[in-house]
Formats: C-alpha cells, sequence, structure tokens
C-alpha cells in the first residue's frame, strides 16, 4: 500500500462516495473549497492505494511550513476494520515527518454518541497522537485537540499555529463568530452549523 496525491477526480470521486458518508454536513467543508484550497497552496490531500484502488484517505490543512491541521482521516465503510486507518496515520507520519500534524476528536462530553467518540480518541491514542492540553470548538462542535510529531511540543506554540490555520482562511468576523481556540472548560457549544456559514 501506498500514499499519494490523487488526481482532481479522484478527490471528486472520494469526496462524493467516502467523506458524504462518514462526515456529517456540520463537519465537511465543500469540495470546491478544498480544492481552491489545494490550488492556492494551503491544502494536501493524500490517498492511501491499494494497487489502483484508494482504501483510505487523509486531508492536511497547510500553515506556516512545519505545521499542519488534519482535516479529515477516512477509512470507506467497505474497507473499515481492517487497520487502515492506523496504516494511513502511519504512512502520513513518514511522508510528513518534519511537520506537527494536529487534528480535533469529537469531545466526549457533547458527542451525540460518546462511546464512539471516547472510540476514536482511543484510536488516535493507539497510533501515536498526543492529546494536547486544550479544546476547540468549530462551527458549534467541540472538539479534543490532538497532535502527531516527534516529540512533545509546546502547546503555546501549537494553539498559536492552530489558530493560524482557521485566521489564514476565514475572514475575522467569521473566526470570531465560529472558531474558539481555546474552548473554555465547562462552556457550552454554540449551535452547530454547515462549514460554508
Amino acid at each position: 500500500m501506498e500514499l499519494r496525491i490523487p488526481s482532481p477526480e479522484q478527490l471528486r470521486t472520494v469526496y462524493d462516495a467516502d467523506l458524504r458518508e462518514a462526515f456529517p454536513a456540520a463537519e465537511l467543508k465543500p469540495l470546491a473549497n478544498m480544492k481552491q484550497m489545494w490550488r492556492d497552496g494551503w491544502y494536501r490531500p493524500w490517498c492511501l492505494f491499494d494497487g489502483d484502488d484508494i482504501v483510505g484517505e487523509c486531508f492536511l490543512w497547510l500553515g506556516h511550513p512545519g505545521w499542519a491541521l488534519l482535516d479529515y482521516l477516512c477509512v470507506p465503510s467497505r474497507h473499515r476494520n481492517a487497520g487502515l486507518g492506523a496504516v494511513i496515520l502511519q504512512k502520513l507520519h513518514e511522508r510528513e515527518r518534519d511537520t506537527v500534524i494536529f487534528g480535533e476528536s469529537e469531545a466526549p462530553e457533547d458527542a451525540p454518541d460518546p462511546a464512539m467518540a471516547e472510540r476514536r480518541l482511543g484510536f488516535y491514542a493507539r497510533n501515536g497522537m498526543r492529546t494536547a492540553g486544550y479544546d476547540t470548538e468549530m462551527f458549534g462542535v467541540h472538539y479534543k485537540t490532538l497532535y502527531l510529531a516527534e516529540g512533545p511540543v509546546d502547546e503555546k506554540a501549537l494553539m498559536t499555529e492552530h489558530r493560524f490555520v482557521y485566521q489564514n482562511t476565514f475572514p475575522p468576523e467569521k473566526f470570531a463568530k465560529y472558531v474558539r481556540i481555546p474552548f473554555v472548560p465547562g462552556s457550552r457549544p454554540g449551535p452547530k452549523v454547515p462549514w460554508e456559514q
């Protein structure tokens, strides 16, 4: 198996077939946004190929050099429970060795399915991702912050780079309304809204 950059046509196929099935609308950015960010150099899609077949994918939202947000990690339902999520993370870490990859996974305490949220956090921990000391909220969804790096990362720098990814893309009023980094412990998330609002 090999982790490779897909063609634009392959990106459309995995978006329509895999991401739409796996992620709720409130968490899924439009394909047009992904493509524009990719053209502008701020986004990098990766697909796990088994021969000619795509069996999983992950997407990096790029920040300053050496920093990237793991925007999505997806193994289609037809390929789940075969360890492919772990393979994707391992190969991503190999391909992006000099990059601190940080991500967001839904916080169990506010998740519609707390047990599933706990399982996701366990998956990331088993595959080398550390939990940061702050949570986030994006578009009404409360997340735990995770990161994958060669060693411990300064949390102040991590939070700064985390904010930058969103501030670099969103207008100031959108960032102020829909993004909270950090999410204040004990507060309630705002209403869930689709990504494009």
